[in-house]
């Protein structure tokens, strides 16, 4: 056994390679309808430019009243005037006529094509970023022709579809409308590479401009179905301060989902050593070891040289089932394990280190299951249980609680909300639970409040390569009593690091 792990730690991690899927994307049915109905004049203004005759023609023939004037007598004095006056009132985008937002567009240089959503987007962009310079022009441009582009390849799609639907015999009339009218899921793949275009793009614009998202870091990619104005994906490359100075005194914590310790050590490419070192942390907390107490013996002999206290709990109601450690090169001033409930402690989901300046929980909470059969032992005895654990504990020096809460929290925390009102982890009463037993209480969630707008998931079910197109969830956090929230110098997430379903997450905490 020694010999196999020392292997498996020799070994380093090797940065897994990834292909970008983007986010599903489909146009409706009546984006479809509509694409038939402006089919002609669509293509009339990608082939040939739209002199100011055609556009006065178009509003007589619609009955509108207002008149544009010609863009050569448009200099660059009342360009800056109208924009000006649009950044001074965004909501009055919203409420321009197609042809209105058409006019401007090309009034400045910008291809007016597409729905006016797309329309509305690349005045936004040109406007909002105004201020910049050329910058905002291009950007606006990428938008409106991005978008016109991805229209144009999906109503080809379409087109096909319907094609392929009609020759369907035997289905009902209705059944027949509906299908001629969707698109079938497979269909994504024949435009993945524009949408791909599209979120890059909306990523330059959200983070820096001239920054580029390397395919192979999908976590750089903002993946979210309910995305809200503002927010950005998490990039640990960008958004992790500077080192602490070596005179500063601090520690560094570092918590795993394992999801199965030996399985982890025997993967080809893994090495327990080589991450110490990578990220030379001073404590290492683990969950779901799924380790049976005949094993820890022999993973003790075998832990990296320096790292000679630790600490590990098993079930004993499941054998191979939940498990939890704390492995350190501090010695501790006590340890204890579970909360001291016989109810709550026969799976192994709590140890608890007591160091100089805080007591550190290495947590792996209980996930309500297939079904939701355990969610009320989780809302009603669990969680509250365990706060009234981390509370006692408080009243001797700060707590920190780490590990796998089996929650997200809130909509930004999960890649698909709608979908998963009512999966385990994701339902309303333990979201609230969370909210009620831990944020409530005085703990703080140390990763929200130093990144409260950007999209960072610490877990990706394996089904369906969720982990590469970046459909994650954030299950795992650092939770802090509240003197500790202001000695937080990083709170962060290593999406880079495989060999579980699960990422390992860290915390640089100023003494």
């Amino acid at each position: 056994m020694n010999q196999v792990l020392q292997l498996g730690f020799r070994a380093f991690i090797r940065p897994t390679s990834f292909t970008l899927a983007p986010r599903n994307s489909r146009i409706g049915t009546s984006v479809s309808l509509r694409a038939r109905a402006i089919k002609s004049r669509f293509r009339s203004n990608l082939s040939k430019p739209v002199s100011s005759t055609d556009n006065m023609g178009d509003k007589k023939r619609k009955g509108v009243m207002t008149t544009s004037p010609k863009p050569k007598e448009i200099d660059a004095e009342s360009n800056e005037v109208k924009i000006q006056s649009i950044r001074d009132d965004l909501e009055r985008i919203e409420v321009m006529t197609v042809q209105e937002l058409r006019t401007t567009l090309r009034s400045i240089g910008v291809p007016a094509r597409g729905s006016k959503r797309d329309l509305v987007s690349a005045l936004k962009v040109y406007a909002e970023n105004k201020i910049e310079g050329e910058n905002s022009l291009v950007e606006a441009k990428q938008v409106s022709s991005i978008s016109a582009e991805s229209i144009s390849v999906k109503r080809k799609a379409n087109v096909e579809n319907r094609s392929m639907k009609k020759k369907a015999k035997n289905s009902s009339c209705q059944d027949h409308v509906q299908e001629i009218n969707s698109i079938p899921e497979t269909s994504d793949e024949k435009f993945g590479e524009v949408n791909a275009k599209i979120i890059t793009t909306k990523q330059k614009i959200s983070i820096k401009r001239n920054e580029i998202s390397d395919p192979s870091e999908p976590w750089t990619i903002l993946a979210h179905k309910k995305p809200q104005k503002g927010w950005i994906p998490y990039n640990p490359r960008t958004m992790r301060p500077p080192p602490l100075t070596e005179d500063t005194k601090s520690t560094k914590l570092m918590s795993w989902n394992v999801n199965g310790l030996r399985a982890l050590l025997k993967l080809e490419g893994f090495s327990a050593l080589q991450l110490a070192q990578k990220e030379n942390f001073d404590v290492l907390c683990l969950q779901e070891t799924k380790l049976q107490e005949k094993d820890v013996e022999s993973i003790k002999q075998c832990l990296i040289d320096g790292y000679e206290n630790s600490f590990w709990t098993c079930s004993v109601s499941k054998l191979g089932y939940s498990g939890t450690a704390i492995i350190s090169r501090i010695k501790p001033l006590s340890v204890t394990y579970g909360l001291g409930m016989a109810d709550h402690d026969n799976e192994g989901r709590l140890v608890t280190a007591e160091f100089d300046s805080f007591y550190l929980i290495s947590g792996y909470v209980p996930n309500s299951g297939d079904g939701l059969r355990r969610l009320s032992y989780r809302i009603t005895e669990w969680d509250p249980s365990l706060s009234n654990y981390m509370k006692e504990l408080e009243k001797k020096k700060p707590v920190i609680l780490t590990g796998d809460l089996n929650c997200a929290h809130q909509e930004i925390d999960i890649y698909n909300p709608a979908g998963n009102k009512r999966s385990a982890g994701f339902t309303d009463e333990e979201r609230q639970s969370f909210g009620t037993n831990f944020l409530s209480k005085g703990f703080v969630d140390t990763f929200r409040a130093q990144h409260p707008g950007v999209v960072g998931y610490t877990y990706w079910g394996y089904r369906h390569g969720a982990r590469k197109t970046n459909k994650g969830w954030r299950l795992d956090y650092f939770l802090v009593s509240e003197p500790l929230a202001d000695k937080v110098h990083d709170s962060y997430i290593l999406p880079d690091i495989t060999g579980s379903d699960h990422c390992p997450i860290g915390l640089v905490l100023k003494l």
